[in-house]
């Protein structure tokens, strides 16, 4: 077992004081992993593979909550669609208006979070502030149409740098545009108010910067093979 349990311990700590939630990120780690840490207490676990989490997911106590956080192609929504808790990354009007559908199948509804871009590096995913504003504009106005999701709020990466002053201004700078839209969108309910931000190398930085959801894998499971 590669489960680092005093890791655990002193994350779960941390994140007590900013009432935010830890998803422990486990592609490609074992079921007896995520077993050792459901054991431990955890509950929320991240998966990247479509195909990866099917399998994990009936071999594993049932009252596990998954999060997909992996980019999320469409005609791969139908296979997690009966079990997901929360998709992370949802990038585009389309892929929410497939999760919508697909949940309707199962008579579920899935929480959701759009992917802002947020980094320097191009090959990151997301939407730009015009696209998001056009999205959740889109939400609004067919309302009627999205009843199987909820935009539970926004999910955003970090550009990989050793300079923190960077990192925080970014996280800054999605935390300010949540609370925005939050008033322009969804004020008085409970939909736009998670914020996904910080990882295992700049996690701390995140809570300080409002983070409600911290996403960590290696700290808690060791460096991926």
């Amino acid at each position: 077992m590669s489960v680092n349990l005093p890791a655990y311990n002193k994350v779960m700590a941390e994140l007590a004081p900013h009432k935010a939630s830890l998803v422990a990120v486990s592609k490609v780690k074992p079921a007896s992993d995520i077993q050792a840490l459901y054991d431990a207490g955890q509950r929320i676990f991240g998966e990247n593979y479509v195909q990866e989490l099917q399998e994990k997911h009936p071999i594993l106590p049932a009252d596990i909550e998954w999060h997909f956080i992996g980019h999320l192609q469409s005609n791969k929504v139908k296979y997690i669609a009966p079990f997901v808790s929360m998709i992370h990354a949802v990038d585009s009007l389309r892929l929410l208006e497939e999760i919508d559908k697909q949940a309707a199948k199962h008579h579920r509804i899935i929480r959701c979070l759009l992917q802002v871009h947020i980094a320097e590096e191009e090959t990151k995913f997301g939407l730009d502030e015009s696209e998001l504003r056009e999205v959740l504009t889109q939400w609004k106005a067919q309302a009627d149409k999205f009843q199987h999701i909820r935009i539970a709020g926004f999910m955003g990466m970090a550009t990989n740098t050793e300079n923190m002053e960077q990192v925080r201004a970014e996280f800054r700078r999605l935390k300010a545009l949540q609370t925005q839209l939050k008033a322009t969108f969804a004020p008085g309910d409970e939909q736009l108010t998670e914020l996904s931000i910080g990882m295992s190398g700049d996690y701390t930085i995140a809570l300080e910067e409002g983070s409600t959801m911290v996403r960590i894998g290696s700290m808690l499971f060791g460096a991926r093979s």
